[in-house]
């Protein structure tokens, strides 16, 4: 019996000691969470102000024509009243795929062509 005892003498003495780190730890991580709300609130404070973006100019083709690839697209568009395929377009223009997406999206917001079906392009 006095064996159980001492054991449990020691165990409490043990949880008393565990509480006391636990505190220590709890009270040290109190005083770090007010130091991170501060920094916080710096990454929020408003961004400096930048010089507006620059629209990127048109790339001249690399013919020495002196054309644009705009002015390509729209040439081979506008010689066929019934509209150029995506295809027939990459043919003609000898662009890849993103280059003509491009183009034609660009024409198309000009206003200078319009599709009139999926993947095929008129002049307006």
């Amino acid at each position: 019996m006095q064996k159980l005892q001492s054991q449990l003498k020691t165990v409490s003495k043990s949880l008393a000691a565990l509480s006391k780190q636990v505190e220590r730890i709890s009270i040290q991580v109190d005083k770090l969470q007010p130091a991170k709300k501060a920094a916080a609130k710096r990454k929020t404070a408003p961004a400096r102000k930048t010089a507006p973006a620059r629209k990127p100019a048109v790339r001249k083709a690399a013919s020495t024509s002196g054309k644009t690839v705009l002015d390509k697209v729209f040439d081979a568009i506008k010689r066929n009243k019934n509209g150029v395929t995506v295809a027939q377009l990459k043919q003609r223009v000898k662009l890849d795929a993103r280059q003509l997406s491009n183009a034609l999206y660009k024409l198309t917001k000009k206003g200078q062509v319009h599709a009139k079906s999926r993947g095929l392009y008129v002049k307006k």
